[in-house]
């Protein structure tokens, strides 16, 4: 009998747990349900979908040519799933299902309705697609809600448990023919910067690994420079196995001499693997809420033309308004970017994250709501481990520490492209003016003491 493997958010056929583990049983055929209003619902930017429709042709050409057929199915809803995939499985004479479990509340509901639905056929529900998918707990068997020790765990277990990457699935049999994927939901994306290929994601691991890795913690911070791997739309796609990941962080800290366990970079990815997991034990994170219950009585402002201004890089904060026409352009925003974009928003205009938090994720090309989610509750003060409230970065600082020069600024900011480097931080008015640059939306000084006090003022329990 026929073995169906359900790709969703692991778009790859190396190191697949599922694909490889479903071919021992018998011959595998593969599909992906498309479901675009629920993905809609969901914020899923039109750059990311894009992205995932070439993830996709890309595998299917690949399996024509081992022999296994592949399906691509739509509905509107996950809601529907359960239905179409009894239908699909009766039609193909599948006994087995096979797929990775996902962390967040919508898809993991999905899942278990498909398991009730398919009660002639065996499901197969492998663990989440993480570098660590054993529950990462205290001694006292509850989740971590501070980073640090977590990772200290994490580290602990993924020593303990690591494996190999799983082989690629094998050729069964006569090529079949090549088909055009109708992904008509897919939207533009710099595929000049992600080429939509397995083969392209895999080469940019192994570059990056090789030439930056080992400089990566001195020189992330800093915008104007590429330092970061670039990665995060292949992850949010699961184009890169996580078995693959630690495989290239071994190897190249093992060619540069250096200890993989205490590399800045897995690191990274060990935030990841934590954001994910706390939407299995809090599943309030899911719906919209703060994991601090007392920011739920936050009073935040209604200031539309704020937030236009921040959406559209008009703030007269030349890096938030480079980091968000970056983030306007190509889709992807420097890390340490989202960090001042966020706690700009958040704290100074002190407008509700929530609505950040959907502008990124209609605008990312690697969306990831686990990770959206946790970096503006981070910079909001209202999540785990989260930024003290009386944290609020100083956008003009943080300007001069990471752009120094303005380099980054003057690439997504062309009103200052002749501005003096120790002007354009922060330009006086009368450059502004001459330049058609805007005045600051805020004051920074008034600002950081009203969103102070506003936190300061909550209830310590709720």
């Amino acid at each position: 009998m026929t073995q169906a493997v359900w790709l969703r958010n692991d778009l790859r056929l190396d190191d697949h747990p599922a694909l490889s583990e479903a071919q021992q049983h018998g011959p595998i055929h593969v599909l992906f349900i498309s479901t675009p209003r629920q993905w809609q619902q969901h914020h899923e930017s039109p750059a990311r979908l894009g992205l995932k429709a070439a993830a996709l042709q890309d595998i299917a050409d690949r399996l024509a040519d081992l022999g296994i057929p592949f399906t691509l199915l739509e509905t509107d809803w996950f809601a529907d799933v359960p239905a179409l995939l009894q239908q699909f499985c009766q039609q193909q004479q599948i006994s087995d299902l096979w797929f990775q479990q996902e962390t967040p509340w919508d898809e993991n509901q999905r899942d278990q309705a498909v398991t009730v639905a398919l009660n002639n056929v065996t499901v197969h529900a492998l663990p989440h697609d993480l570098l660590v998918n054993l529950p990462v707990k205290t001694q006292s068997d509850e989740p971590f809600k501070v980073f640090t020790p977590y990772y200290r765990r994490w580290q602990q277990i993924l020593e303990d448990t690591q494996q190999s990457p799983y082989p690629e699935p094998k050729d069964q049999g006569v090529a079949l023919p090549k088909q055009t994927l109708n992904c008509r939901w897919a939207g533009e994306f710099r595929s000049d910067l992600w080429p939509g290929s397995e083969a392209a994601a895999l080469n940019k691991l192994s570059a990056f690994c090789e030439f930056k890795l080992q400089d990566y913690k001195k020189q992330r911070d800093f915008p104007g420079k590429p330092a970061t791997s670039t990665l995060s739309p292949y992850l949010a796609n699961g184009q890169l196995g996580p078995r693959r990941l630690l495989a290239a962080v071994q190897f190249f800290c093992g060619e540069q001499n250096r200890d993989w366990r205490h590399d800045d970079w897995l690191r990274e990815l060990a935030w990841r693997d934590f954001y994910k997991q706390l939407l299995i034990h809090f599943p309030r994170l899911n719906k919209f809420q703060p994991f601090k219950p007392e920011t739920r009585h936050v009073q935040w402002r209604d200031d539309e033309a704020g937030f236009n201004a921040w959406c559209e890089g008009k703030t007269g904060f030349p890096i938030v308004d480079a980091a968000m026409r970056q983030l306007n352009q190509t889709g992807w925003m420097h890390n340490r970017l989202r960090m001042i974009s966020a706690s700009f928003l958040s704290k100074l205009l002190f407008i509700d994250w929530r609505r950040g938090e959907d502008y990124f994720l209609d605008k990312l090309i690697d969306g990831d709501f686990a990770s959206n989610n946790g970096g503006w509750q981070w910079s909001a003060s209202t999540g785990v481990d989260a930024a003290p409230y009386f944290r609020v970065f100083n956008p003009t600082l943080q300007s001069e520490r990471y752009d120094p020069e303005g380099q980054f600024i003057k690439r997504f900011v062309p009103e200052l492209a002749n501005v003096p480097a120790k002007q354009i931080h922060n330009p006086p008015a009368e450059l502004r003016q001459q330049c058609g640059y805007p005045q600051p939306v805020v004051d920074y000084k008034q600002a950081r003491v009203d969103a102070i006090a506003a936190f300061k003022g909550l209830p310590q329990s709720d």
